[in-house]
């Protein structure tokens, strides 16, 4: 075999000293049709005794893709994100896509006007209320892929939804502050109105109220908005108000920063005056002052199975409606546990 070792080594070279035809040489590299495991490892010995890369424009003209995927969100602030996206990088690279982030304010969601769409991707994850039902339904009505995270698509639309299990575990991180550390008068802190998870998150919390015989106060469910600013904020007000709270089951993580912080400032003990808990378990919440009691999202492997499900659209293949993704308690000592 010639060993060229050329970087303008073409389609036609590999064919050639593979000892295949063109066409089977660019079926194997767009994947659009099977190729035998011979043909496969022959032919990635060939291109790389070549040194040979498909040229990406050609690729993409040849098959009329972009091989990039779009990611919508409203925000990337705070450190629920970051996991996130490594979830869907790390499946974006390993198919041969890139990845396109584009983030919008809530006010500029609405329309049919998409900074995304099928102008220069192939597909889209969009995130949480990162679109309205106008624009998902344009998007759908084209058969253009989507996976929605965390969220469930608009009546009657059938878009796959890739979110975590929200209600029961935070029934039974309320229940434990009940059951466990006597506590009567729970705040809750909300996340963005509009915002899925929040409202399963607040079920839950109702839920262990009911169960265990306590009235449910308007007054003890303030302002979270899954941002440690409007935390802080809230918590500020209802000690100013002297309203009464011995626990605070914030909407996330992120929040739970600044209920802590509001706290401590105030000269009140935690978990000893009042207790603690979260959602999410970001990166930094064995960190904070008490480590926080939190519910465990797996928020990566969410972004890789959101990523996973998009790219089998794209190839038209079988698709799960929504996947659930199981969440666990974890304790720490912001709940009163040692």
């Amino acid at each position: 075999m010639t060993k060229t070792k050329s970087t303008s080594a073409t389609i036609r070279d590999v064919a050639r000293e593979a000892r295949v035809s063109v066409a089977t040489v660019s079926r194997y590299l767009n994947q659009n049709a099977s190729v035998s495991p011979e043909v496969v490892a022959r032919l990635e010995t060939v291109m790389a005794e070549l040194n040979y890369a498909p040229h990406a424009t050609a690729r993409k003209l040849a098959t009329h893709k972009t091989y990039t995927i779009g990611l919508l969100l409203t925000d990337i602030h705070g450190d629920f994100f970051a996991p996130l996206f490594s979830g869907i990088e790390s499946v974006t690279s390993e198919n041969g896509f890139d990845l396109l982030i584009s983030t919008r304010q809530p006010e500029r969601r609405k329309g049919t006007s998409h900074p995304l769409g099928p102008h220069n991707t192939d597909g889209l994850l969009i995130f949480a209320d990162s679109l309205d039902a106008q624009g998902l339904t344009q998007l759908h009505t084209k058969g253009f892929p989507m996976v929605l995270i965390h969220q469930s698509p608009p009546e009657p639309l059938e878009i796959p939804c890739v979110t975590v299990e929200n209600k029961a575990a935070s029934r039974k991180i309320v229940e434990h502050l009940i059951e466990v550390h006597r506590k009567r008068h729970i705040v809750f802190l909300s996340g963005p109105q509009e915002q899925e998870d929040s409202r399963w998150r607040e079920l839950g919390y109702r839920q262990a109220l009911n169960t265990h015989g306590i009235p449910f106060d308007p007054d003890l469910v303030v302002p979270g908005e899954f941002d440690r600013n409007v935390a802080q904020t809230s918590i500020r007000n209802l000690i100013n108000h002297r309203v009464r709270f011995d626990a605070v089951f914030s909407g996330d993580d992120e929040a739970a920063v600044g209920v802590l912080s509001a706290l401590h400032e105030a000269g009140i003990l935690i978990p000893d005056d009042v207790s603690v808990v979260g959602f999410d378990d970001q990166r930094m919440s064995p960190y904070l002052t008490p480590p926080l009691t939190t519910v465990r999202a797996p928020t990566e492997e969410v972004g890789r199975e959101a990523a996973r499900q998009l790219i089998r659209f794209i190839h038209g293949q079988e698709l799960t409606p929504l996947t659930l993704l199981p969440t666990e308690i974890v304790i720490r000592r912001s709940c009163g546990c040692a």
